[in-house]
């Protein structure tokens, strides 16, 4: 009785959201040749708003005197960009007239500014649950944001969530595998920026983006997964937040561009069957501003892990200041549930009741 009051009482913390409303989906055939798949885009965006949305993005991240200087170093480091995601991103360039540079900028823009909440939690059935809200301060990406199902032979590979005209993804399920979502570790600015660019060409290192979707590919199961995660050079900083769907499948990947920094597991036999991540170092306190994993950690307590599921856990993710002001969207998704999988978009954030 005591629970279910607590839980009344948070639950009235929930903040008012308008109208939210669920984003469109895309099949992508990775049979298809790279430089075409993405055009499915164009029947559902308008080409002239996704230009106007790339010019704006790129020009709130980077000086505008910074994006014209490096348009023609950008340009010439395009051929050390991996497959697929050269022939993609030429490919965007190509059926949404734009430049190839400003794709190429798009898509490291994106690789900053991930303000983000990460729940992964195990029922007493031993079931998992993950859930995330996605944070940019930017108004026009709740427009670009689309759930992308990749197809394999007709069949479904993975899918996630992500924005029109990046290739990479931020959060994202491979069916009856594994989860997985990502959140920007510490805080970067826009000179980090450069930095995720040279170490991304010059180096060989991965977008934290692009080794979420080729472990979404390529790996057989949890502990594949939180392998790749955690040893693969990557750019930037990062957490990695990775759910299975097994008892005890569940961890935080805190991660440096070389390697991992800490590996924090779920451990339900001793009381911890959650994990909540938010932008900051787990055995650190987050800073005094920063209440979002404090609200989501007595939501979570309150709920209790008899009464954790899909539901609970969206309304715990649905609790100010955990959903925000600047929350593009919210993520429900359970790898042995995949149909379950689902994405709202927060059309103007969240505000105190």
């Amino acid at each position: 009785m005591v629970r279910a009051q607590a839980a009344v009482l948070l639950l009235g913390l929930v903040v008012w959201c308008r109208a939210e409303f669920a984003p469109p989906t895309l099949n992508i055939s990775l049979d298809d040749d790279p430089e075409v798949r993405w055009m499915p885009l164009t029947k559902v965006f308008d080409v002239d708003f996704l230009n106007k949305a790339a010019t704006d993005i790129i020009d709130s991240t980077v000086p505008k005197w910074v994006h014209h200087a490096v348009k023609p170093i950008v340009m010439a480091l395009e051929k050390y960009i991996p497959p697929p995601y050269a022939g993609e991103i030429r490919g965007m360039a190509s059926y949404m007239g734009g430049h190839l540079s400003d794709i190429i900028l798009l898509n490291f823009a994106y690789e900053v500014s991930a303000f983000c909440t990460s729940i992964v939690a195990q029922d007493k059935n031993g079931h998992l649950y993950h859930g995330r809200n996605l944070d940019y301060p930017h108004d026009v990406l709740r427009n670009l944001t689309v759930n992308v199902v990749f197809l394999k032979n007709g069949k479904v590979a993975y899918q996630g969530t992500s924005f029109a005209g990046y290739v990479g993804l931020w959060t994202g399920q491979s069916p009856k595998k594994f989860t997985i979502s990502g959140d920007q570790r510490g805080t970067e600015h826009w000179w980090n920026w450069w930095k995720n660019i040279v170490s991304a060409f010059l180096y060989r290192r991965s977008p934290v983006s692009w080794l979420m979707r080729e472990t979404l590919e390529e790996a057989e199961d949890f502990q594949d997964a939180v392998m790749r995660l955690s040893k693969v050079p990557i750019i930037t900083g990062v957490y990695y937040i990775v759910g299975g769907v097994r008892a005890g499948e569940g961890v935080v990947i805190t991660r440096d561009r070389a390697g991992p920094a800490d590996i924090w597991p779920l451990d339900p036999v001793n009381g911890r069957w959650y994990r909540v991540e938010t932008n900051y170092d787990h055995w650190l306190p987050p800073p005094a501003r920063d209440h979002r994993k404090e609200a989501a950690s007595k939501a979570l307590n309150a709920t209790g892990q008899d009464h954790i599921n899909m539901e609970t856990l969206y309304q715990v993710l649905s609790l100010f200041p955990v959903c925000n002001g600047i929350t593009v969207y919210t993520t429900i998704m359970s790898a042995a549930n995949p149909g379950k999988y689902n994405t709202v978009v927060r059309p103007q954030g969240c505000r105190p009741t």
